[in-house]
């Protein structure tokens, strides 16, 4: 299926590694220039460096820390200079935080926040001139399971709020931008084998200090409990193809949707067995 996405012009947030990371290497590959930032510039050149493309696509990096907003102007001004529009933007960068109400910091409340909701609200916003320049223009808010399903032990009151936010968002924001044709939908993972973010929890889970022999033995007996006889909990790239797709002309008529991607209701969530294990 040619997903129409030749010559358009994407810019994923936290695009180094993980879900953003899949997600930037899928639209490169189907022609798209993709623009991705991150904090750490020596991830972003790793990301880069691994990149594949096809069809005239391409990938470069801007360092930026999208909880500051001089680093989201500097990467809105580098899209604005090389490229003149946005066709797509992906708000792909967020955290989770799980431990207990009554021991979650003013810190963790203040970054959860940040990087997450507020962060994909400030991006979308000084994005809209590019994107109101576009004649296909397409906002994808990445979500969490978090934002729609509670009993997470230890505690999801911090991250789960911030994610949900980003549901309700989505919707708002695609009910005022339809006057200018653009789409805005929102994708909710459930667990992803993501390195970065398995090893997230596990450290939380260790009382902060990751435990590599304890947390690698872990992973293939929690999931074998997780998740049904032949099923597995999903990879970066399952994600990215929903993303991709719904970005393209080939969505059209979705506007407005969260779209759960979790494997089916009846998969468990990684941090709830890492605290029923421990």
């Amino acid at each position: 299926m040619n997903l129409e996405l030749a010559g358009r012009i994407v810019c994923v947030t936290g695009g180094s590694e993980g879900i953003g990371l899949a997600t930037a290497q899928a639209f490169a590959q189907e022609g798209a220039q993709v623009v991705i930032c991150a904090r750490r510039q020596h991830k972003l050149d790793e990301a880069v460096a691994s990149c594949l493309t096809a069809n005239g696509g391409s990938i470069e990096a801007v360092q930026a820390d999208i909880t500051k907003l001089a680093d989201i102007d500097k990467l809105i001004a580098h899209i604005q200079a090389r490229f003149g529009r946005l066709d797509i933007l992906v708000n792909n960068a967020g955290t989770g935080i799980y431990k207990p109400f009554a021991t979650v910091t003013e810190e963790d409340l203040q970054d959860g926040m940040a990087l997450n909701f507020f962060a994909q609200f400030r991006v979308s916003q000084r994005a809209l001139p590019l994107l109101k320049t576009s004649s296909f223009a397409s906002i994808i808010n990445i979500s969490g399971r978090t934002g729609i399903r509670g009993n997470f032990p230890p505690g999801s009151s911090c991250t789960g709020p911030a994610k949900a936010a980003e549901v309700r968002f989505s919707v708002d924001l695609a009910t005022e931008l339809a006057e200018f044709g653009i789409r805005v939908n929102c994708v909710i993972p459930g667990v992803v084998k993501s390195e970065a973010r398995l090893r997230l929890w596990e450290t939380q889970a260790a009382g902060g200090q990751w435990q590599a022999k304890t947390a690698l033995a872990n992973r293939d007996k929690l999931e074998v409990v997780s998740v049904p006889a032949g099923q597995t909990w999903g990879v970066p790239v399952d994600i990215a193809n929903v993303v991709v797709f719904l970005a393209s002309p080939r969505a059209s008529y979705v506007n407005g949707a969260a779209l759960t991607v979790d494997g089916g209701p009846h998969t468990k969530s990684y941090v709830s067995q890492l605290y029923v294990e421990t």
